[in-house]
């Protein structure tokens, strides 16, 4: 509907009011959905009339809509269910029970059995919960304070809260002004012009004397139509002004159709010469079309006290203010991706569900309140042969492709994906975690810069752009409906939107030109010059009403600017941008209040009214100079790419309200609500529990915001730094007190957490990890089998967020049933070398053990490939941080293959080692592979060319020969690397690949070591050895500050067993420094921390008894550390 006839609406319901026709001026109101008359609504909400409150509903929102309309329609019904109840009307309980609640146990399945549990109470005040449940009326008040809360934060009901202020019988006044206009039009105008009928225009007959002076018969609460209207001229034909280069004036010629809309857009005034008005204002005036008899009724029927002025249609109900606060500043997780994040967008209807682009080729798909990836589909050709001889050899000669652009669909059943070469991807989204391809389309030559989705003629069509200066629209069916030609340079981006009835799609391109184009053949409609003259992205405000776009200039300018639409001019400019810019800014809009774009290293914020930059966040830093965002639908969460390849989630106080209503259960509590219903919601539940006040929505929002989750995996290490600074200043020990070690000698003095035991129990667990999100526990056996178990929320565990020691976790699968079972080659996977590695983002697992290298879906466990058959067998595996289609594969014959899973060929081999390859770990910092192997050698190879920078040999204690297993591992911000080997520990400065500390094994602690590992902020080191102790050293000096004795989490049986039994792995825990686990030979798995009172593993040794140059003493009991000078 045109804005002319919403308007008309609007004059129809005050006419409506006015002539006292309430219940039409109820039904129109719900009928155009365009004004929410919450007096109405209260006082049916306080007379019970509960079918007509859901009816009045209906005409705005659906239950299904968002979770501001599911909690809606619930409050509703359950007071129309308890007060069936405190009637004793138990079938009419048992009726709503059915009819309406029922719809809300898909999400909330337990809160259903409660109400349910409800019927069986005499008196359901006995539920502790409801036992503050007043009488029916003061329960109803209490409800519509909620509901209004409800209703008033809900986009849907967003501008629909307030009447526009209007001049009292505003349509009146209309009409007397064109009957005025349709009498100075007569020939020949009587003096007493007599108005029968408005059904046609108004003629005087010729009089047959002289023409009489103008009477003006005013009327109560009509105002003169002379004293504010300038009158016009003689009656000649509309004219409207030629077509000029507006972004309105195209607009205009595209709908001549239609007669509002031309007037609309094209409207100029029409001068009058002054002569012309001198003779006008003589002639008759007429003022009203009301009969004395209508009159008489009219007054009758308006209350006296109305003024002439204003309106008396309900008072306006005034929209909630906006202020700062709204912002999401607040940083409430962050996730590693494992990949550049290239292109971000929240789903339209389900605002937690974020759709995630990738330099390699991979789009990914997480549940940002469950903190999880739902599933991830790495790019996949899937025609060579349907695609052009260009794309192939393009192909051959670069087999990388990398994602432009990912975009949902409008109603969100389809994903969009745009590459790098040649091509776009549609996929089909199928609740909860599952895409189907549903289209390939060569759509460019060159790169797709560009994707959207557009409605033109109410058919949903695919609109792109690329490289060869062309904008192409295409049919769901893979048909080219359209070609847009005319851009000079490659076409940066493009903006399909609609104005009423017109479609039409805006593009800029790298020359900075700015063009316009409806959807036929005729060519460009406008063309301008963008700000900057290179890369900008165009944008409307949520409610389409304004334009604005965001872009660079070639020498480094960035300009965030407004338009107006009708004269095709910049309305505003913001300012707030540095001088200088190594590249393109990036923005985006939401609430039709803010604008926020990426530089310098922070996000930062306008209101759209105001020039000035209204304020910025570094986001607890970790943020690119140039960081992407996106809004989710509601503008209360906001995602921003980061350095180390993930991105975080900022949040204001509703987002964080509505992360924290998932809590942190896994995903497979989630499932049934997903795959149970086809309602577009957020996922969130309904509501937490029946409150004492009915449900009140403060008891949902319960929680104060929660702080900021450190980052995943890895992240930014200036923040880190600032984290660990006054942790080492706190942790000095009491110079008055003498230092002692830690000496944990039985269970009661730490937190210790055994696995559940699992079907087909391996004999040992010789392999394990951590999720990458902390909530799960990957365990490899030695029969080829790996175990997932997942900490779930729950009373000993109310976070549920990370794993802990202090609840045990349970063994997770799929609803399949499926096992992740490694192929074994026909060998016995007991004398095997096992390998296991786990993408960044959680997506895929990688693992062997004798045989082939498999590639699992953690969602699904589902084998996606296998590659690398033996011999000779893989005996290390290491994800490229940078491309999870990049692996780095350690194999028994001492050489190293670069192998590229989505081509399925190894790219290079890598000679330097003697024997079989026993670690591998990648450095972005310093662009290097570090290798070591049997032979206890360590390798450094340049990870662009794969060229040997230097190899190192291992210093062995004296009578020790060069051969074992070495394990390497870079601390958090690269600068170290800890090389493991049974006969010592080693810190090394990562750039120079120089020891720096040494330990070796002695006295409490002198077996073998079988493991080790850094914390998750490298602050301590773990080691476990083949006597069953555990010591926990400190990373700066490797001097050890605890010991865990055997008997702390092992029984005595374990310990005296033949062989003894000893942790064969140990894995920290990515985001908990205290908490590690370990893999034992007996094929136990235990989780160990500090007992809550201590919160770490003791403090750090005094720097008095330190050996220089790493020379290792015999008498050394704590540590042995390079001199002083050499500094971290």
């Amino acid at each position: 509907m045109s804005s002319l006839s919403r308007e008309l609406v609007f004059l129809i319901l005050q006419f409506l009011d006015e002539e006292k026709f309430k219940e039409t001026v109820h039904k129109l109101e719900q009928e155009s959905g365009f004004f929410f008359n919450m007096k109405y609504f209260e006082e049916n909400v306080h007379a019970g009339e509960w079918d007509e409150v859901e009816k009045y509903l209906s005409g705005f929102t659906k239950v299904d809509d968002n979770r501001y309309s599911m909690k809606i329609f619930f409050e509703i019904r359950k007071q129309k269910y308890l007060e069936a109840l405190d009637r004793h009307d138990r079938a009419k309980a048992v009726d709503i029970l059915v009819k309406d609640l029922k719809v809300f146990s898909t999400f909330n399945e337990e809160l259903y059995k409660e109400i349910t549990q409800l019927l069986t109470l005499e008196n359901f005040r006995e539920n502790e919960q409801l036992s503050k449940y007043g009488d029916t009326k003061s329960a109803r008040s209490i409800m519509l304070i909620e509901l209004k809360k409800l209703i008033e934060a809900n986009p849907l009901f967003r501008e629909k809260l307030v009447f526009p202020t209007l001049k009292a019988s505003r349509l009146r006044t209309l009409i007397n002004q064109s009957l005025n206009w349709q009498h100075q039009l007569c020939k020949n105008p009587r003096p007493n012009p007599d108005i029968k009928t408005l059904f046609t225009d108004h003629t005087c007959t010729p009089p047959n004397g002289p023409r009489a002076p103008s009477v003006s018969v005013p009327l109560a609460a009509v105002p003169k139509a002379g004293a504010a209207y300038p009158p016009l001229t003689t009656h000649t034909p509309f004219q409207p002004p030629p077509p000029g280069p507006s972004l309105a004036g195209w607009m205009a010629n595209a709908a001549a159709s239609s007669a509002v809309q031309s007037a609309v857009v094209a409207a100029s005034p029409i001068p009058v010469p002054p002569n012309q008005a001198v003779s006008m204002l003589k002639r008759p005036t007429i003022t009203d079309y009301q009969s004395a008899e209508s009159e008489q009724l009219m007054k009758r029927l308006r209350p006296s006290g109305h003024g002439v002025d204003e309106a008396t249609y309900p008072a306006p109900i005034p929209q909630p203010a906006w202020s700062v606060d709204d912002l999401p500043r607040t940083v409430a997780c962050s996730l590693s991706h494992g990949s550049n994040v290239t292109s971000m967008d929240f789903h339209p209807t389900r605002h937690t569900l974020l759709l995630v682009g990738s330099a390699n080729g991979e789009f990914t798909l997480y549940e940002i309140g469950l903190r999880e990836m739902l599933l991830s589909k790495p790019f996949k050709i899937r025609d060579i042969n349907a695609c052009s001889p260009q794309f192939q050899n393009a192909v051959v000669k670069d087999s990388s492709i990398s994602i432009n652009r990912v975009t949902w669909s409008p109603d969100g059943e389809l994903i969009g994906v745009a590459f790098t070469k040649h091509l776009i991807h549609l996929h089909a989204y199928q609740q909860p975690n599952e895409t189907r391809h549903v289209l390939e389309i060569e759509a460019h030559s060159g790169g797709v810069n560009d994707i959207a989705f557009s409605r033109p003629n109410k058919q949903l069509c695919v609109v792109t752009c690329g490289d060869d200066k062309l904008i192409k629209v295409w049919d769901m069916h893979g048909q080219k409906l359209f070609t847009f030609e005319g851009h000079e340079a490659p076409v940066y981006s493009i903006c399909p939107h609609h104005k009423e009835s017109i479609q039409f799609i805006f593009s800029t391109s790298l020359d900075g030109k700015i063009k316009a184009w409806l959807y036929d053949n005729v060519g460009s409609r406008v063309d301008y010059d963008a700000p900057g003259k290179w890369c900008t992205t165009m944008l409307y405000s949520a409610d389409g009403t304004r334009l604005f776009s965001c872009g660079t200039g070639k020498e480094g300018d960035s300009y965030l600017v407004e338009w107006n639409e009708s004269e095709g001019s910049i309305k505003r400019t913001y300012s707030g941008f540095r001088k200088r810019s190594a590249g393109v800014v990036q923005f985006d809009t939401a609430q039709n209040h803010f604008l926020a774009a990426g530089e310098d290293n922070q996000i930062k914020f306008w209101d759209v009214d105001n020039t000035n930059m209204l304020t910025c966040t570094e986001a607890d830093g970790g943020l690119p100079a140039l960081p992407r965002l996106r809004f989710n639908k509601e503008g209360n969460l906001l995602a921003v790419t980061t350095v180390d390849n993930g991105f975080k989630i900022l949040a204001n106080a509703d987002g964080l309200r509505t992360l924290r209503s998932f809590g942190s259960r896994p995903f497979e509590a989630f499932r049934p609500q997903y795959e149970a219903s086809s309602m577009k919601v957020s996922g969130a539940p309904v509501v937490a529990s029946i409150s004492p006040n009915i449900g009140r929505m403060d008891h949902l929002d319960r929680n104060s915001p929660a702080k900021p989750s450190p980052i995943l995996n890895g992240g930014d290490t200036a923040s880190r730094s600032t984290d660990i600074k006054p942790r080492i200043s706190e942790e000095k020990p009491d110079k008055a007190k003498p230092w002692e070690l830690m000496e944990v000698l039985n269970p009661q003095q730490c937190r210790v957490a055994t696995m559940p035991e699992t079907p087909d129990q391996p004999r040992k667990f010789v392999r394990l990890l951590y999720t990458n999100s902390g909530v799960g526990l990957l365990a490899l056996g030695s029969n080829a089998i790996q175990r997932l178990w997942k900490w779930s929320r729950n009373e000993q565990n109310p976070s549920g967020k990370q794993a802990t020691a202090g609840v045990v976790p349970h063994h997770w699968q799929p609803n399949s049933g499926l096992v992740m079972t490694n192929d074994t080659a026909d060998t016995n996977p007991e004398e095997a070398v096992p390998c296991i590695a786990l993408s960044k983002n959680d997506s895929y697992v990688m693992s062997a053990c004798g045989g082939k290298v498999s590639l699992f879906n953690m969602m699904t466990f589902k084998v996606m490939t296998t590659f690398m058959p033996p011999p000779p067998a893989s005996t290390f595996l290491a994800f490229h941080p940078q491309d999870n289609n990049i692996i780095a594969i350690g194999m028994e014959d001492s050489t190293i293959h670069i192998y590229n899973v989505r081509v399925d060929e190894v790219k290079t081999r890598l000679k330097g080692h003697q024997k079989r390859i026993t670690g591998l770990a990648f450095s972005t910092n310093l662009g290097v592979l570090v290798s070591s192997g049997a032979d206890a050698q360590l390798c450094v190879w340049a990870n662009d060319t794969w060229e040997k920078k230097r190899t190192v040999s291992i210093q062995m204690p004296a009578g020790k020969t060069p051969s074992g297993d070495t394990r390497v591992q870079f601390s958090s911000d690269q600068s170290h690397l800890l090389v493991v080997h049974e006969t010592q520990l080693a810190i090394y400065d990562a750039s120079k690949m120089e020891r720096i500390y040494q330990w070796i094994p002695q006295d409490t602690l002198s077996a073998p070591i079988s493991h080790a590992s850094y914390s998750c902020n490298s602050q301590l080191v773990f080691a476990a050895f083949t006597d069953g102790n555990i010591g926990v050293f400190d990373a700066e000096n490797l001097r050890l500050r605890c010991r865990i004795a055997p008997l702390v989490y092992m029984s005595s049986t374990a310990i005296n067993s033949n062989p003894p039994v000893h942790p064969l792995v140990v894995a920290a825990h990515p985001h908990e420094p205290n908490q590690f686990a370990v893999g034992l030979s007996d094929g136990c798995v235990k989780v160990l921390e500090p007992l809550e009172s201590d919160g770490k593993w003791g403090t750090p040794a005094p720097a008095d008894n330190g050996i220089p140059n790493g020379k290792t003493p015999a008498s050394s009991a704590t540590s042995n550390h390079a001199a002083d000078q050499i500094q971290r």
